[in-house]
């Protein structure tokens, strides 16, 4: 059985999403092992391991550095730990979640190097200022590429002969629990009907000034919202009678809150770090089969407008909510229908089927050779990002395994934080863009 060693800013116990769904399934056929983020630790680094799932190990390293993720101080400490996680005579295949960690990668003699891009991270609060550069150099060595979404995978297309979009999916088997009305989570118990709800990460993405209105908008309704509060103050988080924060929950609680809803909100701001989402709740809250009104987000309103709501403006977002609200029954049957039909053609379970068979089918390209040998560049590519550059010669080499980083929350709260400039490469006919002295 093949090993996967993959690299993720988001830690596995933050919520359960893209990575752990895709990540245990693609667990029945290849032995997974997660590495996050660094974690600060007065004393010797080391390496804690726990199985969190069949055939899926979770690493987190603890070293002294106190910058944060995968900075380039982390490097040298991180490459003897991961080096050890490589089993003996192979090849893995490395996957990454977020270009920080490429310069991890290149003494893991990897096979496969897959790019699985969840979200434009460089988008998103705080981005780690190399973020792009990084990227731009993945791009370059990666021998297959997924995108989250349609919207990632018209920004990611163009720039990688072999990209795929695999939008996220949905386990509809666990959200159909959601049917049992009467079986609604006992935390919600004391809020009066009717409800309106979201989960998930609470953070610049949300409207938070929209959740304001709709709650503003009658008295009489109560909106739910259930999920951690990260980069953002939650004393500036609007507060009424009518509104409700529940804190994060575990994902197996998730079906228990949407029994107990009436409508299902998806409040996204439109700004840039909302731009490439494509939000895997709205499967889920079909797979509830709850009516739905979200903002413009452009991978919800372009395959899912016949059956959610889109509100361009917050009049229109209220209107839609109060109009839910007062369905029919026949309304609420011609919903469910169309709902059915969007929930049977996916499933995570395709999802990861369809990514093994083109990991199995891909010839490795070995391109991870360029993070150690510099090309020359001309000076009329100035603009371009080249692949990393090369350790001075008495630096530790790098290596890289599955590495989960701090929650998007964590890890790009403090991600700006700044990078110390580097020397200069002596070799002039080298331009390097990512600097790497590790």
């Amino acid at each position: 059985m093949s090993t996967i060693i993959v690299f993720c800013h988001l830690r596995w116990d933050f919520v359960f999403q893209r990575p752990q769904h895709l990540l245990t399934r693609l667990a029945k056929h290849y032995k997974i092992v997660l590495v996050e983020e660094p974690i600060h630790h007065d004393g010797e680094s080391f390496m804690r391991t726990r199985e969190v799932a069949p055939n899926v190990t979770v690493c987190q390293p603890h070293t002294p550095v106190q910058q944060p993720g995968f900075h380039d101080d982390q490097i040298p400490l991180l490459q003897p730990m991961v080096a050890k996680l490589v089993p003996e005579n192979e090849d893995p295949i490395v996957w990454f979640y977020t270009p920080m960690a490429l310069p991890l990668l290149p003494q893991l003699h990897a096979s496969v190097v897959v790019y699985d891009c969840m979200d434009e991270l460089s988008a998103f609060k705080n981005p780690p200022r190399q973020l792009l550069q990084r990227e731009t150099a993945l791009l370059n060595i990666a021998d297959l590429v997924f995108t989250g979404g349609p919207s990632l995978y018209e920004a990611k297309r163009t720039r990688h002969a072999n990209a795929h979009c695999f939008s996220s999916s949905v386990d509809a088997q666990h959200f159909a629990h959601a049917l049992d009305r009467a079986d609604s989570h006992p935390d919600q118990a004391a809020i009066p009907h009717p409800r309106l709800g979201f989960y998930g990460v609470i953070d610049e993405r949300l409207d938070t000034d929209l959740v304001a209105q709709v709650a503003d908008a009658n008295p009489d309704w109560h909106v739910v919202l259930v999920g951690p509060v990260v980069k953002i103050d939650p004393a500036q988080l609007p507060q009424r009678p009518n509104l409700h924060y529940l804190g994060q929950r575990s994902y197996d609680e998730l079906p228990k809150f949407l029994a107990g809803w009436d409508v299902c909100l998806m409040p996204f701001a439109l700004n840039e770090a909302t731009k490439f989402i494509s939000p895997t709740k709205v499967l889920e809250y079909m797979a509830a089969e709850l009516p739905i009104v979200s903002t413009a987000i452009r991978d919800v309103e372009q395959p899912y407008s016949h059956v959610v709501a889109i509100g361009h403006t917050p009049e229109e977002f209220v209107a839609h909510c109060k109009a839910a609200l007062a369905q029919t029954p026949d309304q609420t049957v011609q919903m469910v229908e169309k709902m059915r039909k969007v929930v049977a053609n996916t499933s995570w379970e395709n999802t990861a089927s369809r990514m093994r068979a083109l990991i199995d089918g891909t010839t490795p390209s070995r391109k991870y050779a360029r993070l150690t040998t510099p090309e020359p560049v001309a000076e009329t590519q100035a603009a371009n990002v080249n692949p990393l550059r090369t350790p001075a010669s008495n630096a530790p080499k790098v290596g890289s395994v599955m590495v989960g980083g701090g929650a998007a929350a964590a890890a790009y709260q403090v991600g700006d934080e700044a990078v110390p400039e580097r020397k200069q490469m002596q070799a002039s006919s080298v331009k390097p863009v990512i600097k790497l002295d590790v």
